[in-house]
């Protein structure tokens, strides 16, 4: 699922499940992996100076599109998790992102994901381009 490709950038953050995150085998449950991406994908935006919040303000929504999920190996409660996310293009009018989900244990990342975004006008709620306010945060990551 991620690119053959060097990432342009990744975020990572660290999250600890909590009891309420998962079911009955004591596995985190699966919609929760959604939830942690959002949380890199926001703490990111917010990092590179333009919180989602004020891109609101500026009239720009950024609804999800398309999500693919691939899960590897569960994460059980009060397991610490690594949730990176990583971009490999530049965006456009779409804001593709791509997530690793690891533990300590872990040989390879237990969860991996996709999420798609559309950057969207708030009035006309038509696709516009990735403000330039945006493309100018991500040389934070960059360089």
């Amino acid at each position: 699922m991620l690119p053959d490709s060097e990432p342009l950038l990744s975020h990572t953050i660290q999250v600890r499940s909590r009891y309420s995150e998962t079911d009955k085998m004591g596995y985190v449950y699966h919609g929760r992996f959604l939830e942690y991406f959002e949380m890199a994908r926001t703490e990111f935006i917010r990092e590179a100076g333009l919180p989602y919040k004020e891109l609101e303000d500026r009239g720009v929504m950024l609804p999800v599109r398309r999500t693919q999920i691939e899960f590897n190996r569960p994460v059980f409660y009060d397991e610490l998790m690594n949730v990176s996310m990583l971009i490999y293009r530049q965006p456009d009018v779409r804001l593709e992102t791509y997530y690793t989900v690891t533990t300590a244990d872990a040989q390879k990342p237990n969860v991996i994901g996709w999420v798609q975004l559309v950057f969207v006008d708030g009035t006309t709620r038509r696709p516009m381009e990735a403000p330039p306010e945006f493309l100018h945060g991500m040389k934070k990551f960059t360089g």
